[in-house]
């Protein structure tokens, strides 16, 4: 399923940039907020994860990266969610889901489940290989395949939706 949108791609010295990357950082703090209600939920849902990759898809490399960078910091300044011990990893993953998900919306185009899904892997698979390599624990590298797959198929389908609402933005 794809369906063409309009895609853009801000520079670091347009204004649009650093708005975009704010509202999208809002959404990435209150939607982990609303996943922590439930006991294992930032495990679950990886709801880090999901305004990056709606802004980097939709907006770009540099919005995407802004918002994975500060998404973790200003969680971690503000609730200590994530725990500083797992911040460099969560933020490894977060700027690979930017990249990725920018270079699958460069190359596709429009938006589209596979795009989506590419993108989704491509942050899973490296950034757990780098998690493992940073930790030393393979367990806990893994652990977003063992228990955060309700989230990656949130970040596919709900993203893709989102994505839709967006595509005239």
């Amino acid at each position: 399923m794809s369906t063409t949108a309009q895609l853009y791609s801000y520079s670091l010295a347009n204004s649009r940039t650093y708005l975009f990357a704010a509202i999208f950082v809002i959404g990435n703090l209150l939607l982990p907020q609303l996943a922590h209600l439930i006991p294992q939920g930032g495990f679950i849902f990886l709801p880090i994860y999901f305004f990056t990759l709606i802004a980097a898809y939709k907006y770009g490399i540099h919005v995407g990266v802004l918002t994975a960078l500060l998404s973790p910091l200003a969680n971690n300044l503000l609730f200590g969610m994530p725990p500083s011990a797992v911040l460099p990893a969560i933020i490894v993953k977060s700027v690979i889901l930017a990249i990725a998900a920018a270079m699958a919306a460069k190359h596709f185009g429009k938006v589209s489940i596979v795009a989506l899904l590419f993108a989704i892997l491509a942050y899973q698979v490296i950034g757990s290989g780098l998690e493992w390599a940073m930790s030393g624990s393979l367990y806990n590298a893994l652990q977003d395949f063992r228990i955060g797959l309700p989230g990656m198929l949130i970040q596919l389908v709900g993203g893709y939706f989102l994505l839709q609402l967006l595509r005239k933005v």
